[in-house]
């Protein structure tokens, strides 16, 4: 029972994040990439407002997963190095805490690239 509460908290947590998606692309006229980047400002902002850890602490990767919680890795990597490393963190802990997630996403990229076939818009 324990484990069907932790996945309903998951499902939960990530079907809102991806309903207030839904509701921003159906109500206004961003554009997906623009989305994309509010969503990791949000993140950010969240996180530094010590808003978004609570909501990670309910939901888990319902929170962590969706881009929103890019920006609560870049921001927690930050004040980490702050901590250890005064304000070069700012510079460095971002990459650092986010680089295994980038590196994952060029490599997947590149090879769905070589896999898949590409075609000129016309």
């Amino acid at each position: 029972m324990d484990l069907f509460l932790t996945y309903l908290k998951v499902f939960i947590t990530g079907g809102i994040i991806c309903t207030i998606g839904q509701v921003i692309i159906d109500k206004t006229k961003l554009t997906p990439a623009r989305i994309l980047v509010l969503f990791v400002v949000l993140g950010v902002v969240l996180t530094g407002l010590d808003i978004y850890k609570p909501i990670v602490d309910f939901g888990g990767s319902g929170a962590t997963v969706p881009i929103s919680g890019f920006g609560y890795a870049l921001a927690n990597g930050v004040k980490e190095e702050i901590d250890k490393n005064g304000l070069l963190g700012i510079f460095t802990g971002g990459i650092t805490a986010t680089s295994a997630g980038i590196t994952a996403a060029i490599v997947f990229g590149y090879l769905g690239a070589l896999i898949s076939k590409s075609n000129i818009k016309k």
